[in-house]
């Protein structure tokens, strides 16, 4: 074989070029070794001024001269946990139509429309374990606007074709709730952990809903929604002493009344191994998640499983499911740790359906290991600076700390929660880390779903233990009354 002259000589040149360079090339070091760090710098909170008005409204304000707007949040104690389960989907209502269905002396339309006209927004809500209500606008209008809500607040009409409408809405998400896999999962798993009958896990059928009266959005309204079991903040272009005697003047005819709101339900979990698997045929991969009850924030190992977490997320699942076998879309390690009621400790993976059952068993495996073994020093090290380096953009903005600190309070935690929580991730060690694995993950005590198409798994589920097959059909509205 003939080769060109030219291409003999580039290639002669190629080869003492890599020579020169190979030895500089070989003994260069990661960039990142060559830098340092300093401390990460000191956050400063704004001032805070808390007070409460002579019905029992605690408010928290932060000036901020930014930006030239007023924004508010306000915490009910309430939430769809305190409902009937025999109208499941009431609270949600009451929330929707708190917003839309006006007042004694406007229509939802006609505020609707004033609002648009300000550019401002008045929203409520109410969710698992809080009702909320939030609004914004300019700061010339924030008096009219706080009029508004007052109005809201204090005369709700609660119209019957706005209650109606909503629960049109409710009725399309109950229609809709079986097409998107993920959700699927979600939310059985929720009923796996928390029991099928329980608060925390509940969901409207169309019965439920159409059970609900107006009579009834109003006794759950008056039931719950008084100053004096409401906490507000608000923070933006104002001056205190001017907001103050506005809200003396709004929020403050807003009537105080006799709240007996019960404490969070209960969650009795019940440690158990069981296998679930939920029939989806017109999918080509698996939804899986699998594991047992998660904690408290206010536990006092709270920053250690946070450290946990992180590891088992990114340095092992990620890792091994993901990057060493390719077998996941998504995955990953979480113990769940809420501020209401104990969240749930899950892995999860979306993998293609001939990798179901060797995915499961990864997940297990690395749970197992977790419990087992310390973690090295570069994952704990790489842990904490994740949450560390990322602590600074809990304070990048008024509303999030303000926001953040109304949550602490609503909920009954120290304001300053989030700093002690990075203290304590800053202590963690990886004797902490190993400690909390093992008293908390309990690989032979896990709940395992599955959704997707059991004939293309690469085994039986039952090569797991004995499977219960979950029924997710939805129960169709009852029959029209006859009149």
């Amino acid at each position: 074989m003939n080769i060109p002259k030219h291409f003999l000589k580039a290639l002669a040149g190629l080869s003492v070029l890599l020579l020169l360079l190979g030895g500089p090339l070989a003994a260069q070091k990661n960039p990142k070794d060559q830098f340092s760090f300093p401390p990460l710098n000191t956050i400063h909170m704004p001032k805070v001024e808390q007070f409460k008005l002579a019905n029992g409204l605690t408010v928290f304000l932060v000036e901020d001269h930014e930006f030239p707007t007023v924004d508010l949040k306000a915490m009910v104690r309430t939430g769809s946990v305190f409902e009937p389960a025999a109208q499941v989907g009431l609270a949600g209502l009451t929330g929707t139509a708190l917003r839309t269905g006006g007042t004694a002396t406007r229509t939802g339309d006609e505020i609707d429309k004033e609002l648009e006209t300000l550019a401002a927004t008045i929203e409520t809500g109410i969710d698992q374990t809080s009702g909320t209500v939030t609004a914004s606008a300019l700061k010339e209008d924030i008096d009219r606007v706080l009029e508004i809500l007052a109005d809201m607040l204090t005369n709700p009409a609660f119209a019957q074709n706005k209650i109606d409408l909503a629960r049109i809405e409710v009725e399309s998400f109950i229609q809709r709730r079986n097409d998107d896999i993920g959700g699927i999962t979600s939310r059985e798993y929720s009923k796996l952990i928390y029991g099928q009958d329980s608060p925390y896990a509940l969901q409207p059928e169309y019965a439920t809903v159409r059970s609900i009266t107006r009579d009834d959005v109003v006794k759950f309204y008056r039931a719950y929604f008084y100053p004096n079991n409401t906490l507000l903040a608000v923070w933006g272009d104002f001056n205190s002493a001017a907001l103050k005697a506005v809200l003396n003047k709004t929020l403050g005819r807003w009537k105080s009344g006799s709240v007996a709101v019960p404490a969070w339900p209960a969650v009795p979990y019940e440690d158990k191994f069981t296998v679930n698997y939920i029939d989806k045929p017109d999918v080509n991969q698996s939804n899986i998640m699998l594991g047992h009850i998660g904690g408290l924030m206010s536990n006092p190992d709270f920053p250690a499983l946070t450290v946990m977490n992180s590891i088992l997320s990114f340095d092992r699942m990620f890792k091994k499911i993901r990057t060493d076998e390719g077998l996941a879309y998504s995955v990953w390690g979480d113990y769940d740790s809420r501020l209401d009621f104990p969240g749930t400790f899950s892995c999860g993976a979306q993998t293609k359906s001939q990798s179901t059952v060797h995915a499961i068993e990864l997940m297990l495996k690395e749970m197992k290991r977790m419990a087992e073994e310390e973690v090295t020093d570069p994952e704990l090290a790489k842990a904490k600076d994740q949450y560390l380096n990322s602590f600074v953009f809990r304070f990048d903005s008024r509303a999030k700390i303000i926001n953040r600190m109304l949550t602490y309070a609503y909920y009954g935690y120290p304001l300053d929660f989030t700093e002690k929580v990075k203290s304590g991730v800053e202590k963690v060690t990886k004797a902490d880390v190993l400690r909390v694995a093992k008293k908390y993950l309990k690989p032979d005590q896990v709940q395992i779903l599955v959704v997707g198409k059991a004939a293309d798994f690469d085994k039986p589920l039952s090569t797991l233990g004995q499977v219960k097959t979950i029924d997710i059909s939805i129960p169709p509205p009852p029959p029209a009354k006859t009149k």
